[in-house]
């Protein structure tokens, strides 16, 4: 009988760890639902149901707010040390770390994998008189205060594409009125109530409200025009701007070692899955795997080539 006990008590000791690992996820999504975040979050964990490569189940937190330095306080206090606590992440927040001087960076959490790279786009209203960079670079100098700019967070990507064409443009870039919103649905609702004159978001957020007819596209932010897309490139237009939005996932703060090659295990499997490449096709996403100490070197490079950035355009000092 002593041998059965102390053989159940091996037993469930063993067990215990994959049991941790084997609980459901708890995923924060540090931008509002149905923004780049939260689809950087959800879509890979769907995927991963779908194809069995993960198939305990998920929970999607949404905390926005400040670029996703809110969020990433919330997940860096309550995740220590949880194997299945992950976070979407992207170029946006490390920005917004920058120009927000958070006190929780991403130092404190365990990189995991780049997924995706989303071109941005320039929109306008329906309805509105711009209809061409040129017309929005002529408003820009004409009235900056009055051409509202509607986009992420301060000091992220779409604010950092407004700067640079303002730069390029020989308009002062700290003169533009810049609009933060948590999602691209939230600068549609500004463009729609004539808030803001010009959006600027990641266009896998924007495409459906192209598709219905209530924004137009005036220019994407990538190196070539974009299948399906008809608009220029902003280099076309005669402004040297390509910039891009990738997205990732990182780990909680003191992930261990078994939690993290668990997951990047999961995320290779992923990527290499036909199911993955629909969906980035589906969402008009880039593919920008890039996996463990590759990804962590990179984000250090990241922080790096932003900050300069961020500075050459007046937003930080």
């Amino acid at each position: 009988m002593k041998f059965v006990k102390k053989a159940a008590v091996a037993v469930a000791l063993a067990v215990a760890p994959l049991a941790v690992l084997a609980a459901p996820a708890k995923v924060m999504a540090p931008g509002g639902p149905g923004g780049g975040y939260d689809g950087a979050a959800r879509v890979p964990l769907q995927v991963m149901q779908q194809t069995g490569i993960f198939t305990d189940g998920f929970q999607v937190t949404n905390k926005g707010g400040a670029g996703g330095t809110i969020g990433l306080a919330e997940f860096v206090r309550t995740g220590k040390g949880d194997d299945n606590a992950i976070m979407s992440m992207g170029a946006i927040l490390i920005g917004a770390i920058i120009t927000n001087k958070s006190p929780v960076t991403l130092d404190q959490t365990v990189p995991l994998v780049r997924l995706t790279d989303d071109a941005g786009a320039l929109v306008v209203a329906a309805n509105s008189p711009i209809k061409s960079v040129a017309d929005a670079v002529a408003a820009l100098r004409a009235n900056p205060g009055g051409t509202a700019v509607a986009g992420g967070s301060i000091g992220g990507t779409d604010h950092v594409t407004a700067a640079l064409l303002a730069k390029s443009a020989k308009i002062d870039p700290t003169k533009i009125n810049y609009l933060p919103y948590t999602s691209g649905a939230e600068v549609v609702t500004s463009l729609a109530s004539g808030q803001g004159k010009i959006g600027i978001s990641g266009l896998s957020e924007l495409k459906s409200y192209v598709d219905q007819g209530r924004i137009r596209v005036i220019a994407v932010t990538s190196e070539k025009r974009l299948p399906g897309v008809e608009a220029p490139t902003l280099k076309e237009s005669g402004h040297d701007v390509v910039i891009g939005n990738w997205r990732g996932i990182i780990g909680a703060p003191g992930m261990s070692k078994a939690g993290r090659d668990m997951w990047l295990q999961r995320f290779a499997k992923l990527h290499a899955s036909p199911e993955w490449k629909k969906a980035l096709a589906d969402r008009g996403w880039d593919d920008a795997y890039l996996a463990g100490d590759d990804f962590a070197a990179f984000l250090a490079q990241e922080k790096t080539r932003q900050t300069q950035v961020l500075k050459d355009v007046g937003l930080v000092k």
